[in-house]
């Protein structure tokens, strides 16, 4: 039975004489922003609300399609739920601290940040818009912290307004009332109070330790944000002199040699069993270090034997911790070698050759060692070129080093740690979690559990830039005027947000800052996922707004692309396990990766990315949405402007099917929406498929498969305007009345049934093109109509195998004609069509509406035979002419 929301009747449809997709966005993004269609109901209790954890994303230029592509299919999942009665909390935020942002600064104003120079008021900088160059760090004007993070917030601003009008032309269904920046007052907020209640947890700590550093960007860089990439070198075999002869190491890195700390073998390999325990001077240097066993060494690469320095890999930090070696640093933050002689190297030749190599590049310090030791015969035989797997920095151009620095980190179960006395499986809370967490597609499940397994160190959290959320911590200086990082200071609650090189910790003045009794800032920022971390509690309102925090959270749905699952997903996850004791979300939404025409993913890395805005303005952004959401979630997809071109045409025939079956029968009567008023055989066999193709889309959307969802409707669709619209119109029409009213009714009805239907079932992916022909018909927006109800469309005794049957025998009839080459509309003198008992017997229930869209001037002559249906015999009339 229809429900409320639909009457059996309405009036005759203002359909306008010329139906376009042109200018829908303008016409329906304008008329959504004011009658507030998409605005949260803050009413709406926890059990009617579906609330989503959206990607902000990062303001660094530009979107390019894989952000289409990915938060259309979120949007697809909001409009479903929203027609299915919830309250949908859908914010947008913008991730606009950290690195990106910052370099593209630099380049957009020529300009860098220097903390020591003062604020300059009403600073005016030296370039305006220099998009897409690159400003030599020599050539950027040094500026103030505080001015440049003013340029920072103002590119952002500006950046996210293009952004906003993109994702407004595009059709997502946002409540753009609830927007926030990752740098925002609530942002900076929400994600220092976390840390802190990390750091009262005993799960935020900060350490001096070796860890890896982008010599580029002066910052240290956590595991999450590695990229492995091959890397070419050269294999140097260098003699390790002991008393029982040489021993001959293969290494990459020989200006690391001066920070040798031992040579290692695996304990089995029989080769070295002898030496370990002895010692060895190193070439060049001659330092006296260690042999030693560790099951980590690899006998069957290289010699067998490696020298472990501090540090030229995450190897070397393993055997290091484990073996108890000493620290023997040489490469500083800067990425040269130190400018001193370390006081462990104390042999004159060892001195001179240290000299060669201070202040240089590790590329200068390579190139004075390797000649040193060739002209000293410790180098045996010349470097051997090879290629190795290097670690990067995801936006880095150079290998990262590995740097001793003072750093934060918040555990993440990469390392066993006690709380109140009690030892902490974090790794197992993760796993488990993870466990009840319901991926879609469930296959990405595993990376999540391969990342959590594989963790080695916690999560490094401090970064040393500018633009981000600042670390609300000051430390103590004593009476000497040394900094005690052990003694650290933190905010009040009602302090925050903070930012320490401004404000003050409690119990000081600002005369006090840096002073000896007084206090220093900490400098550094947070990792902007640290911040990221947190969307969950943005915009839910964690610490501003309890309420608002109690109807949308845990929230429902977290959607996200398949590459940031270790990042963003994974650092999410832990937040909230650590804070509640539970997941943030119950659903997680992966999607794939959009690829070049060479199968390659596109990224602005790579330069292939397809900018967003002139495919939208090219094809309509109805198009545009079908092409992405015929791809399934987790499934990577090609960039193809032929199916966008497909998505065009089918919006394009929704309006022009719409407005033909909407304006059937006489001039200004009544829209029939009653299924009691189908009688007829056949249009209660279009009613049953139809039913069935809602329960069948319904049950995809709930099980979160949106393009299962559109592939059902959208072949019904063609089926229904190929097929059924052609067989009924006569009789719908019925100009001539050789139908009763009540045969007529049944088809007008019908088709009115269905196009309400198919234009609901089509709302999440086409909202333009299905807005427009609701307004036809109906008052206020379909995307908050409800969703089509199969109950609605329910007619006694129907067959659904007869509209197929229908459809075979209107096939063989077209085919006749096209086979002559002769128009459609060519009448047919007799026609006879053969098959098999049972399709015949259906075929022959729709005889009249077959004979008036074939043009039959005698009844079809139904013969029974064969195995499908064929016209055995035909006798074509004369075309009519074309009027003029």
């Amino acid at each position: 039975m229809p429900d409320s929301h639909s009457p059996r009747t309405l009036p005759a449809a203002r359909v306008p004489d010329r139906v376009s997709t042109d200018g829908l966005e303008e016409k329906w993004g304008e008329a959504w922003n004011e009658q507030q269609t998409y605005r949260f109901d803050r009413t709406a209790e926890r059990s009617q609300v579906y609330s989503i954890d959206t990607p902000p994303p990062t303001v660094s230029g530009s979107l390019h399609i894989g952000h289409v592509f990915s938060y259309t299919h979120t949007d697809t999942v909001a409009r479903f739920q929203r027609m299915r009665g919830k309250r949908v909390f859908y914010p947008m935020g913008w991730d606009d601290n950290g690195l990106p942002t910052e370099r593209r600064v630099q380049n957009y104003f020529g300009v860098r940040c220097d903390p020591t120079l003062p604020y300059e008021p009403g600073f005016v900088p030296p370039h305006e818009g220099g998009e897409g160059k690159s400003i030599k760090a020599a050539d950027q004007q040094p500026i103030s912290r505080r001015n440049f993070i003013e340029l920072c917030v103002r590119l952002s601003e500006e950046d996210e307004q293009q952004f906003e009008k993109l994702w407004r032309y595009l059709g997502l269904s946002v409540d753009w009332s609830l927007t926030y920046q990752t740098i925002g007052d609530e942002a900076r907020q929400v994600a220092q109070a976390a840390f802190l209640s990390s750091l009262e947890r005993g799960e935020a700590y900060q350490a001096e330790a070796p860890g890896l550093w982008d010599v580029t960007f002066q910052t240290a860089v956590a595991q999450a944000e590695l990229e492995a990439r091959e890397y070419p070198g050269d294999y140097h075999s260098l003699a390790f002199h002991g008393s029982g002869g040489d021993v001959v190491i293969e290494t990459t890195r020989p200006e690391l040699l001066a920070a040798c700390v031992a040579l290692i073998a695996h304990p089995d390999d029989e080769r070295y069993q002898p030496l370990f325990g002895t010692t060895v001077t190193s070439p060049g240097f001659n330092v006296e270090v260690p042999v030693l066993a560790h099951p980590a060494a690899e006998m069957d690469k290289g010699a067998g034997i490696a020298m472990c320095c501090t540090f030229g890999d995450l190897t070397d930090v393993e055997w290091w911790r484990d073996l108890q070696l000493p620290m023997r640093a040489i490469l500083e933050k800067d990425g040269r070698i130190t400018r001193s002689t370390p006081d462990w190297i104390t042999d004159p030749q060892g001195v001179a050759l240290f000299e060669q190599m201070a202040g240089k590049t590790t590329f200068g310090a390579r190139k004075a060692v390797v000649e040193a030791l060739a002209a000293s015969g410790e180098m045996i035989g010349d470097p051997v070129p090879t290629k190795r797997m290097t670690n990067f920095f995801e936006k880095g151009d150079k290998p990262l080093e590995i740097v001793a620095s003072r750093q934060w980190y918040i555990r993440n179960g990469g390392r066993d740690f006690t709380r109140a006395g009690q030892a902490q499986n974090l790794r197992e809370e993760l796993l488990a979690a993870g466990r009840q967490l319901n991926f879609h597609p469930d296959f990405m499940r595993v990376r999540y559990e391969n990342w959590v397994q594989g963790l080695t160190t916690d999560w490094l959290v401090s970064r040393q830039r500018f633009f981000g959320v600042p670390l609300p911590l000051w430390y103590r200086i004593d009476e000497h005027g040394t900094v005690r990082y052990d003694q650290v200071l933190t905010p009040t609650a009602e302090q925050l947000p903070v930012d320490p090189t401004i404000d003050v910790p409690p119990t000081f003045t600002e005369d006090q800052r840096n002073q000896p009794g007084g206090f220093a800032a900490e400098v550094d920022i947070m990792d902007t996922w640290a911040t990221s971390s947190l969307t969950p509690r943005i915009p839910t309102g964690w610490l501003s707004d309890p309420d608002l925090f109690s109807r949308v959270y845990p929230m429902d749905l977290r959607a996200q692309g398949q590459d940031i699952i270790r990042t963003w997903l994974f650092s999410t996850v832990l937040r909230a396990v650590s804070e509640f004791g539970e997941l943030p979300w119950t659903n997680a939404a992966i999607s794939g990766w959009i690829l070049d025409p060479d199968r390659k993913k596109m990224s602005k890395s790579k330069g292939n990315v397809v900018t967003p805005m002139g495919l939208l303005e090219k094809h309509g952004s109805d198009a545009v949405r079908y092409w992405a959401a015929s791809a399934r979630l987790g499934t990577d997809a090609a960039f193809d402007e032929g199916q966008m071109k497909i998505g065009r045409r089918l919006a394009i025939k929704v309006l022009n099917a719409s407005k033909f079956a909407l304006t059937m029968g006489d001039e200004g009567a009544d829209l029939l929406l009653d299924p009691a008023l189908v009688v007829n055989p056949l249009d209660a066999s279009e009613l049953a498929n139809l039913r069935r193709v809602i329960e069948v889309a319904t049950e995809a959307f709930t099980g979160y498969d949106h393009t299962r969802a559109l592939e059902v409707t959208e072949t019904f669709f063609w089926t229904f305007c190929d097929d059924y619209l052609e067989l009924v119109k006569e009789r719908a029409y019925n100009r001539e009345g050789q139908w009763s009213e009540a045969e007529a009714n049944s088809a007008r009805a019908t088709l009115a049934l269905v196009v309400d239907a198919v234009v609901r079932l089509l709302a999440p992916f086409l909202p333009y093109s299905t807005e427009e022909v609701w307004s036809w018909y109906r008052d206020g927006s379909v995307h908050v109509a409800p969703w089509p109800n199969p109950d609605e469309y329910l007619v006694e005794g129907a067959q659904p195998e007869l509209m197929d049957a229908a459809s075979a025998a209107l096939i063989v009839l077209r085919r006749v004609k096209s086979d002559a080459k002769v128009s459609p509309r060519t009448p047919l003198l007799s026609v006879t069509v053969s098959g098999p008992a049972e399709l015949l017997g259906l075929a022959q229930t729709v005889s009249s509406d077959l004979e008036a869209t074939s043009h039959a001037q005698t009844p079809i002559n139904w013969v029974e035979g064969g195995e499908e249906l064929t016209v055995t015999q035909v006798e074509l009339g004369e075309a009519p002419k074309r009027q003029k």
